[in-house]
């Protein structure tokens, strides 16, 4: 905090300095002699000073006074400064703890809420459970004929001594019934299996033999056509054979006539005789003859 000094002793000397000057009257000053005006300013001057030397004291105690005032203060900003950031620190703080408490709080209401829910489930329970103690307290009511019954059994039988032993014998009855059970389903599902891969097998065969059918049928049809070609080609063999042997016994007929006629013209010539030629040489005979 910085004090302007030259503008305090001009504000505070320029209006105070000519009070303390005393101001003769030019009439006055024109009368008194030198030395006495010397004086006379002396004491002025001695009365200024003596005002000047009050003044500066004064003004000493003042600035002291406001440099303890200026480090008061400054005290008092540390302080304040120190106040505020404690005050801050206490608000985060105050927040912090706020937050943490409506946190805190919304978790026990959240934390009541599901303790109501629960509560009102276990009442819920307990009242199914209670309702269904009541059912149980009537079936036994109602069964305890049959307990009776299984101890007048036990003390009728020679097998069993309690009636645990007869519930025992029961549950073993039952758990072997299931298993046969278990083991004629087994055995059904095995055989409802069997018999579909049966009916599988036998539905694929079939279709196997309808094939087979069907080639059959279509190599029956070829061996009906086959045979029917055969007969067709064997009456043509036949005619063939037939139209043969006629051409060959006209064939022979024909040699015979030839060969006698070419022995008949031998005979009949000059040299009573030709060379002889045989029948099946009919051509040589022939161009015999010609000759």
């Amino acid at each position: 905090m910085a004090i302007d000094l030259s503008d305090y002793f001009k504000t505070f000397y320029g209006e105070n300095l000519r009070n303390l000057l005393v101001k003769v009257p030019d009439r006055e000053g024109d009368l008194i002699p030198p030395s006495t005006r010397l004086l006379e300013k002396r004491r002025e001057a001695a009365h200024v000073h003596q005002a000047m030397e009050s003044q500066r004291e004064e003004f000493e105690l003042t600035l002291g006074s406001l440099r303890g005032r200026r480090e008061e203060m400054i005290e008092k900003e540390a302080r304040m400064k120190e106040y505020l950031h404690r005050f801050d620190h206490f608000l985060k703080e105050n927040d912090m703890k706020r937050l943490r408490a409506m946190k805190k709080a919304a978790q026990e209401r959240d934390l009541t809420n599901q303790k109501e829910s629960d509560l009102a489930a276990l009442q819920q329970e307990m009242t199914s459970l209670n309702r269904e103690r009541e059912a149980l307290e009537k079936r036994v009511l109602r069964h305890a004929v049959f307990l009776r019954y299984l101890e007048r059994v036990v003390q009728a039988s020679e097998q069993f001594q309690e009636v645990r032993q007869v519930m025992s014998r029961y549950d073993t009855l039952v758990l072997t019934r299931e298993d046969l059970l278990r083991t004629a389903q087994e055995n059904q599902e095995n055989m409802d299996r069997a018999r579909a891969q049966l009916a599988r097998f036998l539905e694929e065969k079939n279709d196997v033999v309808l094939q087979y059918n069907n080639q059959l049928a279509h190599l029956q049809s070829r061996l009906d056509r086959a045979r029917s070609d055969a007969l067709l080609w064997e009456s043509r063999w036949t005619h063939i054979q037939n139209t043969a042997a006629k051409k060959t016994l006209l064939l022979g007929t024909i040699k015979m006539a030839t060969l006698n006629l070419y022995q008949t013209v031998c005979k009949r010539q000059r040299d009573g005789g030709g060379h002889p030629v045989a029948l099946e040489d009919t051509p040589n005979s022939w161009r015999r003859f010609k000759n």
